[in-house]
C-alpha cells in the first residue's frame, strides 16, 4: 500500500508517524508539511527531526505556510508545547535533506507516477491537498483514497474542539477542507466522533516508553507534555490518540462504522469550519458532492491493542 503521509507534527502526528513507519503492508512514499500545531518550518523540522528518528527512507518535502481562508491562527502551544513536540530537547536539523518542491507538486506527481495505488493520509489542515486539486483537478481520480483526521459530525454529542462547531484542522483552513470533500476521490473522514474513544492513559504510555525501546520513551516523553493540557482542560488520565486512528483505517477498516453521504464544510460565520454531513445530495448546497464516508464507531479496544502491538514490536 503506497501512503503520501501530510502532517503538521505535532505529538499526535508523531505518534501516528511511528505507527505507519512500522506497518509492514505500508510503503511511505513521501511526507508532507503543512502549517497548524506550529509554523510551517516548526512542522517541516519536526517532520526531518522524526523521519530520521524512526529511520524512515521517504522524504519530506515542505508545504503550505499560509491557508486559503487567507486567516492566521495560532500555534497550538497550549496542547503541543512551544516546538511542537512537548518541548522535548530536539537536536540541530539539516535542513539541506528536505525535498526541492513544494507538497502540493510532490502530490501530484506522486499520483500521477503511481495512478489508482496512492492514498493520501492527511492529519493537519488540508492545504497542501487542495493546492493540488487546484494546479492539476484530474489527480483526484488518480488517488486510491484519501483519509483525513478531522471533522466532528455530532456523534455521541462532539461537535468540535476549537469551537463550539469546529475541530482544530478543519478550523485551521475550511476552504482547503470543503474543496478536498468536494473532489472525485474517495475520502474517509476520522473525526472527533471515533478520536475521543482512543485514550492512551497514562499507564498505557508508560507502557510504550518500557516495551517500545527509544521511540516508544520519546513518545511517552512528548506526550507528558499532551497528557498535562488533556488532565487539567478535559479531566482525562491520559491523551487522546487523534492523527494515530487515521493510520489504523488504512489496515483495519472493519473496525470503524461508516456512514455516507456528501459533506460540505461552512467557511465563514460563527460556526466556520463545522462539518455537515447530507444523507443525500438532493439539498442544493449538497448537490453534484461526491459521497463519502464519516467514521462514527470504532472498536476503541482492538486499536489500542493494536498500536501498542505495533510500536513495541
Amino acid at each position: 500500500m503506497k501512503v503520501i503521509f501530510d502532517t503538521d507534527p505535532g505529538i499526535d502526528d508523531a505518534m501516528a508517524l511511528l505507527y505507519l513507519s512500522k506497518l509492514p503492508k505500508v510503503e511511505l512514499l513521501g511526507i508532507t508539511t503543512v502549517v497548524g500545531n506550529a509554523d510551517i518550518n516548526g512542522t517541516t523540522r519536526n517532520a526531518l527531526f522524526l523521519k530520521e528518528r524512526f529511520g524512515i527512507s521517504a522524504p519530506v518535502i515542505r508545504g503550505a505556510g499560509e491557508t486559503l481562508d487567507g486567516v492566521a491562527k495560532p500555534a497550538a502551544d497550549a496542547v503541543h508545547g512551544a516546538n511542537g513536540l512537548g518541548d522535548v530537547l530536539l537536536p540541530m536539523i539539516d535542513e539541506t535533506t528536505l525535498r526541492p518542491g513544494t507538497a502540493s507538486d510532490f502530490i501530484i506527481e506522486t499520483l500521477r507516477a503511481h495512478p489508482g495505488e496512492v492514498t493520501i493520509v492527511a492529519v493537519g489542515r488540508m492545504t497542501n491537498l487542495a493546492l493540488a486539486l487546484r494546479k492539476d483537478p484530474g489527480v483526484a481520480k488518480l488517488a486510491n483514497g484519501v483519509v483525513i483526521m478531522g471533522g466532528a459530525f455530532g456523534y455521541k454529542g462532539r461537535l468540535g474542539n476549537v469551537t463550539p462547531a469546529a475541530e482544530a484542522n478543519i478550523h485551521g483552513d475550511p476552504v482547503a477542507a470543503d474543496e478536498v470533500f468536494g473532489a472525485a476521490w474517495p475520502v474517509v473522514a476520522v473525526g472527533l466522533d471515533v478520536t475521543h474513544e482512543i485514550v492512551l492513559s497514562n499507564d498505557y504510555l508508560a507502557e510504550l516508553g518500557r516495551d517500545g525501546g527509544e521511540n516508544g520513551q520519546l513518545i511517552a516523553d512528548m506526550s507528558a507534555y499532551y497528557a498535562r493540557f488533556y488532565g487539567e482542560f478535559l479531566g482525562i488520565d491520559g491523551v487522546v490518540g487523534h492523527d494515530l486512528l487515521a493510520v489504523t483505517y488504512l489496515v483495519h477498516p472493519e473496525w470503524f462504522t461508516t456512514r455516507l453521504g456528501p459533506v460540505r464544510v461552512l467557511t465563514d460565520g460563527i460556526a466556520v469550519g463545522q462539518t455537515i454531513q447530507a444523507v443525500s445530495d438532493r439539498h442544493p448546497a449538497w448537490a453534484g458532492r461526491p459521497a463519502q464516508l464519516v467514521c462514527t464507531d470504532i472498536d476503541a479496544e482492538a486499536v489500542l491493542e493494536h498500536y501498542r502491538t505495533i510500536v513495541t514490536g
